[in-house]
């Protein structure tokens, strides 16, 4: 198969600096604007924006004219055995145009299923089958758009006995395939590497760590599964857990620095304590780069 940013898929200049960024909540919304946080770029869910107008898109445009911004999308459905739905990718194209952001990315999991969503990013088998039916969907939404997406690693807690690829090797095809671009999330390797059992930094090793474009930090809970043995849930409502932070310097000193996002979708805290996490990332980025070191003194 081609190469398909070859065929017309076009690579956006990022736009975004390789500092920390952060997840943009109604509950900020006016602090940002008040005070101007010295913070690298804002990302935002598209579904949340996906409205004609109102309240969210004055000041999601607002924030927009002062920072970078970057479009996380969770309902695709990428893995689906279905066909996209048009409807939702027209909204997107449409979103899309109307912030230009730097980064728009998806996950590898499938929401839908006969005219149902589910409010889930459900896992897909690892199989030759599952491989052409994601590139197929990828290289649909990036002909639509004009662009190249990110692909983002899942957290998942149980394994298909069907699939026939080791999970790294998998999205390395798929971005060898379509082109795509890969967001790493880190809390994601650690979530799945726990509950299945993998090696998390045999995994980042195999990991396409070239084609990674942007990263993922983010909380989980710790609880037990039937046999007492660690259950991790990937719940984005509390801090990054320091073997989190350990594995990000990890990919960082190997990486060098990337636009690095600090997920918090629930229990969402005052805005200084998210801003705390974002100052740590940039402290890790900070070693790597002297953009990233100059701001963080500026502090």
């Amino acid at each position: 198969m081609q190469d398909k940013v070859s065929l017309g898929v076009r690579r956006i200049a990022a736009a975004i600096p390789p500092r920390a960024g952060v997840g943009l909540k109604a509950e900020h919304y006016r602090t940002v604007l008040e005070t101007r946080p010295d913070i690298g770029f804002f990302e935002v869910h598209a579904e949340n924006y996906m409205g004609a107008g109102g309240p969210p898109h004055r000041f999601l445009g607002d924030i927009r004219a002062q920072y970078p911004l970057s479009l996380h999308g969770v309902g695709l459905s990428i893995g689906s055995h279905e066909r996209l739905n048009g409807e939702h990718l027209g909204r997107l194209k449409d979103l899309i145009a109307r912030y230009e952001p730097g980064l728009f990315s998806e996950h590898l999991a499938w929401s839908t299923h006969e005219g149902a969503f589910f409010n889930d990013l459900l896992p897909v088998p690892y199989t030759a089958e599952t491989l052409t039916r994601v590139c197929d969907h990828i290289d649909e939404v990036q002909t639509s758009l004009g662009r190249q997406m990110l692909l983002e690693n899942p957290s998942t807690y149980i394994a298909f006995a069907e699939s026939v690829y080791p999970e790294p090797d998998f999205i390395a095809e798929v971005a060898r395939r379509t082109g795509c671009g890969l967001l790493l999330d880190v809390n994601n390797v650690y979530v799945a590497a726990t509950n299945q059992q993998w090696d998390p930094l045999a995994y980042i090793a195999a990991f396409p760590l070239r084609q990674v474009e942007e990263i993922h930090l983010a909380g989980h809970a710790r609880e037990a599964d039937g046999f007492e043995r660690p259950l991790l849930i990937d719940t984005h409502d509390r801090p990054v857990e320091e073997i989190v932070w350990d594995l990000y310097a990890c990919v960082i000193g190997q990486t060098g620095p990337l636009p690095t996002l600090i997920e918090w979708d629930a229990k969402v805290p005052a805005w200084h304590v998210l801003m705390a996490e974002a100052e740590r990332a940039d402290h890790i980025l900070g070693a790597q780069v002297p953009e990233v070191r100059r701001h963080a003194a500026s502090r």
